[in-house]
């Protein structure tokens, strides 16, 4: 079977159709625990199995919009989303994602009406290098943060936010679920930048969590469940944007949905009965091997490009290496958030059996 707008690129078997289920349910429950759209794993996934960037990131954001859905009602029913902080941001997250689609479709149309390998290489290109830079930033700082945390302070750094807090700029909006009060003007930079971001590389929740949490001082929990929130009318906006162009494939679309909506469940129980400390530190550790297997294809798209040679040989192990790095990067960290749900569930368990020899 052969995706549409892919002639050339894929070529799909049942092994690769396991391997994009698989992509979902890792993704899947690492969105739930994160709380982005778990995008980071599954855009740079797709783009291994030689996906042409665009329409990874095209179908990723249109299978955001469903799982964030999902995600944020589990979040809600937690008292996780704050609504409001969620619609303001998104006054100019759509902004940002139209703009993006304008950016990609023009790089990916730079192979003609065929759209060959130069023009999904010249995207590819844009993608993976948007993706390293900002991620890399990202994984930076949560990674500082979680590893100089000190066991007294037992939480994210309040020195942004406390900083950030004094540009009372007007209007000033209470948010009351998030507990905080903010300018206007600073959400809807926050907004503009997650959107533009989510619409270049599939991966906005990565700055608007941290974003969330590091300057406007939001709860761990509440910035995840808020910011699935904002992705459903993220995603539905750039699904579309995308859709119109002929750059989402349904039925890679479903394959992913087959894995994920199971593994949000799982994940989004897991910020219940795993420190705050925890989820960062398996959020920066995550996001760095992501960052660096897309950084190994890179030389890829800059032969494709005729900038550097290289050998048949050596493409073929860098997609390699690259393709198992992502996987040991999904897995592991799906293994550290199942192993914290099953300790928990033996932990509550145990209790109730307790609970029962007590009565009787």
């Amino acid at each position: 079977m052969q995706f549409p707008g892919m002639e050339g690129f894929l070529q799909i078997d049942w092994s690769v159709a396991l391997q994009v289920v698989t992509l979902g349910f890792i993704g899947g429950v690492l969105s739930g625990f994160i709380g982005s759209g778990g995008a980071f794993f599954m855009t740079p996934g797709m783009m291994n199995l030689g996906v042409p960037g665009v329409i990874a990131v095209g179908t990723n954001i249109a299978h955001k919009f469903g799982k964030a859905i999902m995600g944020s009602r589990k979040h809600g029913e937690m008292g996780h989303v704050d609504k409001k902080l969620g619609l303001f941001q998104l006054i100019t997250a759509v902004v940002g994602i139209r703009l993006a689609v304008l950016v990609n479709e023009k790089l990916f149309s730079l192979g003609g009406d065929s759209k060959d390998a130069a023009g999904s290489a010249a995207g590819d290109l844009y993608i993976s290098v948007v993706f390293v830079v900002v991620l890399l930033f990202v994984s930076i700082f949560i990674l500082r943060d979680s590893l100089m945390e000190s066991a007294s302070r037992g939480g994210p750094s309040r020195r942004l936010a406390e900083a950030f807090s004094r540009l009372r700029i007007p209007p000033m909006i209470t948010f009351p679920v998030a507990d905080v009060r903010l300018s206007f003007w600073m959400v809807s930079l926050v907004g503009l930048i997650t959107g533009y971001l989510a619409g270049t590389i599939g991966v906005g929740g990565f700055v608007g969590v941290p974003a969330m949490i590091y300057i406007f001082g939001v709860p761990t929990a509440v910035a995840a469940g808020t910011e699935l929130y904002l992705a459903i009318f993220m995603g539905a906006f750039g699904a579309i944007n995308y859709a119109w162009d002929g750059f989402v494939d349904i039925r890679l679309l479903l394959l992913l949905y087959l894995g994920s909506l199971l593994g949000i469940y799982i994940g989004a129980y897991g910020t219940r009965v795993v420190r705050e400390k925890v989820i960062r530190l398996v959020t920066g550790v995550i996001i760095m091997l992501c960052v660096v297997s897309r950084a190994i294809n890179i030389p890829v798209y800059l032969s494709d490009l005729s900038f550097m040679s290289l050998t048949e040989g050596t493409v073929s192990n860098l997609g390699l290496a690259s393709k198992l790095l992502l996987y040991a990067s999904g897995v592991s960290g799906v293994v550290v958030i199942l192993g914290a749900v099953a300790r928990a569930w033996l932990k509550r368990r145990r209790a109730l059996e307790i609970l029962r020899r007590i009565q009787s």
